[in-house]
């Protein structure tokens, strides 16, 4: 039983380009958590104020929501890996210019939200073109599922550890050190992608206009409900909910009295709930019910944020922020196994274009009114909401999620 198990968890192995693909994003994950820490860490320490934290996140995300169609289209129509290669240079860049910043003294919130604004960009094209090459890497098109879990898990793991060493280096050595340890992380991915032995790339003839491509994206989502249901939960729940960990720099300082160390501690938690999520879903076998884990998930996720916002004992409080992060990372990671599983391959990188939209869209303007609302009534009051609205969520949307539904007509 146990081998099983085990087969069943890292079966995606056994392709030695996604081995590479996994290992070179693994290393680049840890990196990206510790330049995310940082910043928001930075902004806070000199703004002290809650409403540009939220300003801050959408500086990076708005731009993503802005370009995520054109982003999904370009990984339909052009070379993924040569998209990825390009991505990954300019993030390089971004990192070592947020560096230079620091270094030499010139660190400026502007400055921070200009560069935060070119991330954005870049990673419009990044993850769309990312998500889908990971269908190109593999052996087996059945082991889609068990490598987007890991993949995640990866994130997961970055959110767990990154933070926490993000908070040591910041004390020991200041943000400069984060941003340089992230800019040399992304030399993995591009090491990675060097050693990968692909097909050669064949360009798609096409007469359609780009404008037609984006238009045919969002005709097919509304003629596959299954797809466009999820599409519209996660967008709500990246709305109203995910956004939570703009104010968790405020419990960090405010409510737990702590320093940027406290703060890591709590995104650390956030992850230890999050790698749960990923394994447990890795290890599920093809054919498992999905969108009831969804569900089931969600509401864990509002019952952990309802809990960690009234919860004053430190220690207890983290048992919670680990609740939350199970229940937060299933939101996109089995919205993505959904949407990439029961796409047409032709239609794939533009509906995960959507579905990025849908999170690249709906959270920055999460954040800065999750900022708002905390300026007037508390991180803690915050919180709650939101963690009540979570449940609420997953109520609206329980006869979708507890349903047994055939695979859209536009599968292949």
């Amino acid at each position: 039983m146990k081998k099983v198990s085990e087969l069943n968890l890292f079966r995606a192995f056994a392709s030695r380009n996604y081995t590479l693909y996994f290992f070179g994003r693994a290393v680049s994950q840890f990196g990206t958590w510790m330049q995310r820490t940082a910043v928001v860490w930075v902004v806070y320490s000199m703004t002290h104020s809650a409403f540009l934290l939220g300003i801050t996140i959408f500086a990076e995300q708005f731009p993503s929501f802005l370009c995520s169609i054109p982003g999904g289209v370009a990984a339909d129509r052009y070379n993924r890996y040569t998209i990825i290669k390009i991505t990954q240079i300019t993030s390089m860049v971004q990192a070592v210019l947020l560096a230079l910043l620091v270094i030499t003294g010139h660190m400026q919130v502007w400055a921070i939200l200009s560069l935060s604004v070119l991330l954005g960009i870049i990673n419009a094209f990044d993850v769309p073109a990312r998500q889908a090459l990971i269908n190109d890497v593999l052996a087996s098109p059945d082991d889609l599922p068990n490598a987007l879990s890991l993949s995640t898990a990866t994130a997961s793991l970055a959110q767990l550890l990154g933070p926490a060493l993000s908070g040591i280096v910041l004390s020991a050595f200041g943000a400069g050190v984060c941003f340089l340890l992230n800019a040399a992380s992304f030399g993995a991915v591009i090491l990675s992608l060097l050693f990968m032995k692909l097909p050669a790339y064949l360009p798609k003839k096409t007469d359609k206009k780009i404008i037609a491509d984006f238009a045919e994206g969002f005709t097919y989502l509304k003629n596959t409900p299954g797809i466009g249901l999820i599409v519209i939960m996660l967008a709500m729940v990246s709305l109203l909910v995910l956004p939570y960990n703009t104010v968790l720099p405020v419990f960090a300082k405010v409510v737990f009295k702590g320093d940027a160390s406290t703060f890591g501690y709590i995104n650390s938690f956030v992850g230890v709930g999050a790698v749960a999520g990923t394994i447990f879903l890795a290890s599920r076998k093809p054919g498992t019910h999905l969108k009831k884990i969804l569900f089931i998930s969600t509401i864990l996720m509002g019952l952990g944020l309802i809990c960690f916002s009234q919860i004053r004992n430190f220690p207890a409080a983290m048992f919670f922020a680990a609740i939350a992060g199970y229940g937060s990372i299933a939101q996109f990671t089995i919205s993505n196994i959904l949407v990439q599983s029961d796409a047409a391959p032709a239609m794939r990188g533009r509906t995960m274009g959507i579905l990025l939209m849908a999170i690249f869209g709906m959270m920055p303007l999460g954040s800065v009114l999750t900022g708002a609302v905390s300026e007037h009534i508390g991180a803690p009051a915050t919180v709650l909401a939101q963690g009540i609205t979570a449940v609420l969520i997953a109520l609206l949307f329980i006869k979708f999620l507890t349903r047994t539904t055939p695979k859209p007509a536009g599968h292949l």
